[in-house]
């Protein structure tokens, strides 16, 4: 793990560094607090730190309490050396952030103790944090595809269409509704049905720039956002994301065999942010998405600007 010593004094700052190399940390090194703090604030920094209390230009507790006024994570835990050892200083470093607190000379052993100690604190905030981030992609991602689900996409779109109303840019949205799937699932099983809809979700996502938004919107069908798109750009997109689907066939699993996939696609544009909100938008993307699927399947339709 690695761990930030600053200390101005150079032996001093010697010892700590090759007593936390036995112990297996990578130690980076300030000799003062202004570098100190410029490390801190690295996107890389270390999550361990041991400061001194005394040091020229900013001292370690102006370092803490940067530190503390920061806030964010993840967490870093200071301890801070000094040879102060009165009540009243303990007080003043704790209450200056610093985690712990070690006079000078220090003890080694002690020292180790109280990095372990630490140690455990911030692992368990590393653990923390990757947890609630596995519940967060959980709550906002589709299980079977990993794109944004329902919920997400749609509260995405709201947020798009406020953006409009803000910035007056154009927004357009595009509905994928993969065609005939009720047979794959009744003549290949909900395997191979499952198997379909992940291949498409991963064709569908590299067909659309960087900045779109796709999401699973229901059973077989996909929302996919484009922001700053008119009609006619956005009916582009949607042959793209078409093609890529209906250009090659699926292959099962094992190479056995194949199956062709195709997607009808409906277009709607935002047309008076003032009126027109998320149902409207996606009423028109429907409207469209079904005229598609009667004109034959393996289409894009626009939705007409009088829906």
């Amino acid at each position: 793990m690695k761990i930030l010593v600053a200390e101005d004094d150079l032996v001093s700052r010697r010892l700590l560094e090759t007593r936390l190399s036995k112990w297996g940390y990578h130690a980076t090194s300030a000799s003062n607090g202004e570098e100190a703090w410029i490390c801190l604030q690295q996107e890389d920094a270390p999550h361990l730190a041991i400061l001194d209390w005394m040091m020229p230009g900013m001292d370690g507790l102006e370092v803490c309490r940067n530190v503390r006024a920061r806030g964010g994570e993840p967490y870093t835990y200071i301890i801070l050396l000094t040879a102060k050892d009165s009540k009243d200083d303990v007080i003043l470093g704790l209450e200056a952030g610093a985690d712990d607190y070690l006079t000078k000379p220090v003890n080694t052993h002690e020292l180790e103790v109280r990095l372990r100690a630490g140690r455990r604190i911030v692992d368990l905030q590393s653990e923390i944090i990757r947890a609630r981030e596995e519940l967060r992609i959980q709550a906002t991602h589709d299980a079977l595809t990993g794109l944004w689900n329902r919920a997400a996409i749609r509260d995405i779109l709201c947020r798009q269409i406020a953006r409009v109303r803000r910035e007056g840019a154009p927004l357009c949205i595009s509905i994928a509704d993969i065609d005939h799937f009720k047979d794959i699932n009744d003549t290949l099983g909900h395997g191979t049905g499952d198997i379909v809809l992940r291949e498409v979700a991963q064709r569908l996502s590299a067909a659309v720039r960087q900045y779109d938004f796709i999401g699973r919107y229901g059973g077989e069908e996909f929302l996919v956002v484009l922001p700053g798109c008119d009609e006619n750009i956005a009916q582009k997109q949607a042959e793209r994301m078409r093609a890529s689907l209906s250009e090659r066939p699926f292959l099962l699993p094992e190479g056995s065999s194949s199956v062709a996939v195709t997607v009808s696609l409906g277009v709607s544009a935002l047309v008076d942010s003032d009126t027109m909100d998320v149902e409207n938008l996606l009423h028109a993307a429907d409207k469209a998405l079904y005229l598609a699927k009667g004109e034959g399947r393996n289409c894009v339709r626009v939705a007409s600007r009088r829906e």
